[in-house]
């Protein structure tokens, strides 16, 4: 399969006109350096990027020796609106002594723009990726998330989009079948099996009937932190001060959604395995706040959503170079071959009991 090329590409991809650089080309190490500098701070040249596919960010040491971290969002794709409810949200949470970093009020704003970029600056905030195979710091994190959603629930995102079946699987079926993204030897099986799995998760658990409340049942949406990986949440050593823990870093993706959203992505290994980190993350959760157990039947739905989803954002993205170098294996037939697989998985994991804790 050859994906679109410049020439070719969709006009609804994230990708500028033909034959022109992606915007991203533009940001230097300087263009970094100068935006900094309209807002007061003064970098002494020393700049890391940091890990991130849909934002470029940096961590900057300033003249005084202080480390920020300098976020430059990716052109058109959230409103300004949208991305100052991030940041209000991130607000809510650190007034609410929930440990969270949220960016940085400079001349009286948090989001600023240098010629064709916006952009946030924010605390830099050290750790590591915290120890899942251990109940206690499972435990800890659903205290955690429980936190953040008690103020997620205090009000709603007026702009932010809602996690739901047609943004995230039917949308994103439909523009790869438009575009031709799929190789002609699977495109029929890996529909087949893309219809089947938006047809259970529509029926059994996520409903877009224009009657359901916010496009769900079973769930009451909340604001949610929404991309809860891992690699999303940072782990301090506890101080002398009883300091430390955990603490989130990235709010790009926050939106409103079901509790469940923000738990799943921490579940990993067999059902078994699987039971168990659902236990220890409610033990901790329910400390703080209670918890909606019929939700528990959307973590498949809700982990086919993202399958489905995450193929068309790799393609919607191809034109940015950061992509092809990171995902060099996207779009042949054997990937697709292998999403086949995963969609059958996910069809039968859907049709069985939920986890229970």
């Amino acid at each position: 399969m050859t994906l679109p090329s410049p020439d070719n590409l969709p006009a609804d991809a994230d990708t500028p006109a033909a034959n022109k650089l992606h915007p991203y080309a533009q940001l230097t190490p300087d263009h970094v350096l100068d935006a900094l500098a309209s807002v007061g701070l003064y970098g002494d040249g020393r700049l890391m990027a940091l890990s991130s596919y849909e934002n470029r960010v940096y961590q900057v040491t300033l003249e005084d020796g202080e480390r920020v971290v300098a976020k430059f969002y990716r052109p058109d794709r959230w409103s300004e609106s949208q991305i100052l409810e991030e940041h209000g949200f991130a607000a809510d949470l650190m007034a609410a002594e929930v440990p969270a970093v949220g960016p940085m009020v400079l001349h009286g704003r948090t989001l600023h723009q240098h010629e064709e970029f916006a952009f946030s600056v924010s605390p830099w905030r050290g750790g590591r990726q915290p120890e899942l195979d251990d109940f206690e710091v499972l435990e800890w994190i659903g205290r955690f998330l429980a936190r953040i959603h008690t103020v997620g629930a205090a009000q709603p995102f007026a702009h932010r989009p809602l996690l739901d079946v047609e943004t995230f699987a039917i949308a994103s079926r439909d523009w790869l079948l438009t575009h031709e993204i799929i190789p002609l030897d699977m495109q029929a099986t890996w529909k087949a099996q893309c219809d089947i799995a938006i047809k259970l998760i529509a029926n059994s658990a996520l409903d877009t009937s224009a009657g359901a409340p916010f496009g769900l049942k079973n769930a009451t949406p909340i604001r949610l932190h929404g991309d809860c990986h891992p690699g999303n949440i940072l782990w301090t050593p506890l101080d002398e001060y009883g300091r430390g823990g955990p603490h989130f870093v990235d709010l790009d993706d926050a939106r409103m959604g079901p509790a469940v959203q923000d738990l799943w992505m921490l579940l990993s290994g067999d059902r078994r395995q699987r039971t168990h980190q659902l236990s220890a993350l409610l033990d901790g959760y329910e400390q703080f706040r209670s918890f909606d157990r019929r939700e528990l039947a959307l973590i498949e739905p809700l982990r086919t959503l993202r399958l489905i989803h995450y193929s068309a954002w790799l393609a919607r993205r191809w034109q940015d170079p950061i992509f092809p170098a990171n995902f060099p294996w996207f779009g042949s037939s054997d990937y697709w071959r292998g999403q086949v697989d995963m969609l059958i998985e996910q069809i039968e994991a859907m049709q069985e009991e939920p986890l229970a804790a």
